[in-house]
């Protein structure tokens, strides 16, 4: 038995073939739209085996005048206007919950922040315990904060009493997409192009996280 053999098993085998009746919110900050195509190909990958999937995106804080200086900013601020804002009734209402934000000097951006900081009465109220969460970022170069971005959520995550769900090295596609085992993780070039081939690793992170939640939601039954 090779070493991927022993370090992945049969676990991404019984992950794909499951047939999921699982709640999912992604829940997504984008500027120039990288996180929003992660959180849309993770919205894809889940409905594959059956989630019932909501794409929401968190209010934009920043000055007009700062969009309007930005012609891909502000283009994507436009393409995206339909998308529902998220609300604290979506936190609820899902059985798993898949961040997708860019680096802000290795923290999550002040609009994910601010969102999460109105969620107070549903943790109060244990309405966020149980909840399965993973996490996805980006940054301009590969060393620019990307995991630290990610653990930053996962420390909101672990107040809230949420079970969180890594890719970690669960199958090979984790190597193949930088190596990030705590959540999907992509370089984006100076044109906002992503430099590494990310697209299967969001995949498997959609899938593993709808099967952690399908998992945790039978046996709270």
């Amino acid at each position: 038995m090779g070493l991927l053999e022993r370090l992945f098993g049969n676990s991404t085998k019984k992950e794909r073939n499951t047939m999921s009746n699982i709640k999912l919110a992604i829940i997504y900050y984008s500027s120039s739209g990288t996180n929003y195509q992660l959180a849309k190909w993770a919205e894809e990958d889940a409905k594959e085996i059956g989630a019932d999937v909501k794409v929401v995106k968190v209010a934009e804080t920043a000055p007009q005048a700062a969009i309007e200086s930005n012609p891909a900013w502000k283009a994507h601020v436009e393409a995206t206007k339909d998308v529902p804002e998220v609300t604290l009734n979506d936190l609820e209402w899902a059985d798993a919950i898949i961040f997708s934000v860019p680096t802000r000097f290795g923290n999550m951006p002040s609009q994910m922040k601010q969102f999460l900081d109105t969620t107070g009465g549903l943790w109060f109220n244990g309405k966020l315990a149980n909840k399965v969460v993973s996490a996805m970022t980006s940054a301009q170069n590969p060393h620019g904060g990307q995991e630290a971005t990610i653990l930053s959520l996962y420390t909101t995550m672990y107040h809230w009493g949420a079970i969180v769900a890594t890719p970690g090295y669960t199958d090979p596609v984790t190597f193949a997409a930088g190596g990030n085992p705590y959540g999907t993780s992509v370089t984006v070039d100076q044109n906002g192009k992503m430099v590494e081939d990310v697209q299967a690793a969001v995949k498997h992170q959609a899938k593993r996280t709808v099967t952690v939640a399908e998992w945790v939601k039978k046996g709270n039954q």
